[in-house]
């Protein structure tokens, strides 16, 4: 499954917890939440920032030979 592909369920599925009862207007704007809102799912699978402290890199220091 692509990203266009999960993006189409994911709003499928908002589609069905949003409803899409009333006129052409009102189902169109309800078809346009359901993918803002699975575009705000996806967003949510990918992690921005990370938690917590960086990483520690040991640092290697040559000796007066230049054999580590």
């Amino acid at each position: 499954m692509n990203e266009q592909d999960l993006r189409d369920c994911f709003a499928m599925f908002a589609s069905l917890r949003i409803g899409l009862d009333g006129d052409g207007d009102v189902m169109l704007a309800s078809a346009e939440r359901c993918y803002a809102f699975a575009d705000t799912m996806l967003e949510a699978r990918d992690p921005q920032t990370s938690a917590g402290l960086p990483p520690i890199k040991r640092r290697r220091s040559k000796n007066a030979t230049g054999i580590d």
